[in-house]
């Protein structure tokens, strides 16, 4: 894990819980300002933008199911191999993508210990 010294202290705690979040599951930006009970959605989604290639970033999601755009394929492909609960788009919805299936996917930390 070379340079991860540099990371700001905020940074490395949102990090930390987007790795303890399972395969399968999501947690949303807010959830995991909340968890922290500092910083607010757009701080976490500035750091998943910046430092979230190092952990399983697709589990750190936008509160509607929208995938991260740009992103979308790559999310998707990591979805559907841990089984995460998706919502497949409507026939004839524009690119076809589907949401997560926020109530069933969303995961809220039971069980983890920080």
């Amino acid at each position: 894990m070379g340079g991860m010294e540099e990371l700001p202290d905020y940074a490395e705690r949102v990090l930390e819980v987007a790795e303890l979040i399972p395969p399968g599951r999501v947690m949303t930006y807010g959830d995991v300002a909340e968890w922290l009970g500092e910083g607010g959605p757009r701080q976490v989604g500035r750091v998943m933008a910046l430092y979230g290639a190092a952990v399983p970033w697709w589990r750190v999601v936008r509160s509607d199911g929208v995938l991260l755009p740009g992103h979308e394929l790559s999310a998707l492909a990591e979805y559907r191999s841990e089984g995460t609960p998706l919502r497949e788009a409507p026939r004839g919805a524009e690119g076809h993508l589907p949401r997560l299936d926020m109530k069933r996917a969303r995961w809220d930390g039971e069980g983890s210990h920080i």
